[in-house]
């Protein structure tokens, strides 16, 4: 049985959603959750939900949280008996496979790096983002925020890294892994992708040069690869693109009452739209690179987006991922 970790105390709506979504996890798909955080408040809201005792669920007490509000590096260093902080110690010690956390992305990501080490070879771990793609396909976009300055080689681990997960965990058979710049050209874009270019074309994947931001959504490629800064203003865009575009389009369907009948009928169409481009579905963020499984979330997640996260936890672990993004990275400085 798999076991994951949860910051129970992580989110904006902290401990609802962690606990909500940890019971359906435990249902659906049958994964052992360790909820880590303060007893008083997380077993009394776990009990209220019939049946809950008789999952596979057990309440870990941390005597600390880290809030939204925290410094992310001072938090990390200083708050050692909070519950991101004994989640992520239940991985390294052994007692889960993986770990999730829907608080302060600063200090999870610090914990991670702090407690589970890096993989030997990376030189800094990435933060990974699932986006849709009209063809149905989700491209992995690495980095979206884990890492704001950059050098050419860190791009050429990340895309060693990102098609590894692509392959394994999304099971694409030959990931097409892409260039984040602002045209197809190689001469387009600034030093940093001209100088990773040469570096990303080395490796032993299949390379398909420069992509345009259109691509993070056109599914031309399945890794797309830039520097931490880029990728968190691509996903916050596309974030804020998606809810404007949820919003406006019910509104319109039901602006009238021909539309209001429109919508009725439309509505399986609606539900369908939403679920294809709600950021809940894909879970959560894998932090690539840690010797660990550690997968942060939305601050606002929903007990959905905790289930899934705990579903790409239990997957990331099944299938060795650090192991073999470490052969990769050895094999590579073998031949190289």
């Amino acid at each position: 049985m798999v076991t994951i970790a949860v910051d129970a105390m992580g989110g904006d709506k902290a401990p609802t959603p962690e606990i909500e979504g940890a019971i359906h996890a435990a249902k659906e798909l049958g994964h052992r959750i360790l909820l880590v955080g303060d007893r008083n408040i997380v077993e009394p809201a776990l009990a209220a939900h019939p049946g809950a005792r008789s999952l596979p669920i057990e309440v870990i007490h941390a005597d600390e949280r880290i809030t939204m509000e925290d410094h992310a590096a001072k938090a990390a260093r200083t708050k050692k008996g909070s519950s991101m902080h004994l989640a992520a110690r239940l991985v390294s010690s052994g007692k889960a496979d993986g770990f999730i956390s829907a608080g302060n992305t600063g200090a999870c990501m610090a914990i991670a790096k702090m407690v589970l080490g890096k993989v030997p070879g990376v030189d800094r771990p990435a933060l990974t983002g699932i986006f849709p793609t009209h063809k149905g396909t989700p491209v992995v976009v690495v980095d979206v925020g884990a890492n704001v300055d950059c050098e050419p080689e860190m791009l050429q681990q990340f895309g060693l890294m990102g098609e590894a997960y692509s392959r394994h965990v999304l099971k694409v058979k030959r990931p097409r892994v892409g260039l984040l710049s602002i045209g197809e050209e190689e001469h387009k874009g600034n030093a940093l992708t001209r100088d990773a270019t040469p570096l990303l074309k080395s490796l032993p994947v299949h390379f398909i040069g420069n992509v345009e931001g259109r691509d993070l959504f056109s599914g031309h490629a399945d890794v797309i690869v830039c520097d931490g800064f880029v990728g968190n203003v691509a996903l916050k865009v596309s974030e804020g693109l998606v809810e404007m575009i949820r919003s406006m389009l019910r509104e319109s369907l039901e602006a009238t009452v021909t539309r209001k009948i429109g919508y009725a009928l439309s509505r399986s169409a609606y539900k369908d739209f939403k679920k294809r481009v709600d950021y809940s579905e894909y879970g959560g963020a894998p932090l690539l690179g840690v010797k660990g499984v550690c997968i942060i979330c939305h601050g606002r997640s929903d007990a959905n987006a905790i289930k899934n996260a705990v579903r790409v936890a239990g997957d990331f672990a099944a299938s060795k991922m650090n192991q073999r993004i470490q052969e990769g990275l050895r094999e590579f400085a073998i031949a190289g």
